[in-house]
């Protein structure tokens, strides 16, 4: 007999996916000195590869952005009153991000 059986898969297709341009965003009002930290990231494999890189301004809220959209953030220390709200965005949109002191 040969009967056939659905496969049942339990995450979202594109979770093991690894993209092959890693998305990056740079936040804050001195964008070329946050490109310094990009140096040697990603580490995952030998070959070079092309970043794509979005920029936003450091009063910029990152709520538009949306869940997992980048794989590295680096923003810029934002101000007490905004921390809570950049950490949280921040955790939101990419699987590492960075926050520097100005």
């Amino acid at each position: 007999m040969n009967a056939s059986h659905a496969q049942l898969r339990l995450a979202p297709i594109t979770s093991g996916l690894v993209r092959s341009n890693p998305k990056v965003l740079l936040g804050g009002s001195h964008q070329p000195s946050l490109l310094r930290y990009l140096d040697g990231w990603p580490r995952r494999n030998s070959r070079s590869r092309a970043l794509l890189i979005q920029f936003a301004g450091a009063d910029e809220s990152l709520a538009r952005f949306a869940d997992d959209s980048f794989d590295l953030a680096v923003v810029q220390a934002p101000s007490a009153e905004r921390l809570e709200e950049c950490v949280r965005d921040l955790t939101r949109i990419a699987r590492q991000g960075l926050i520097t002191r100005r």
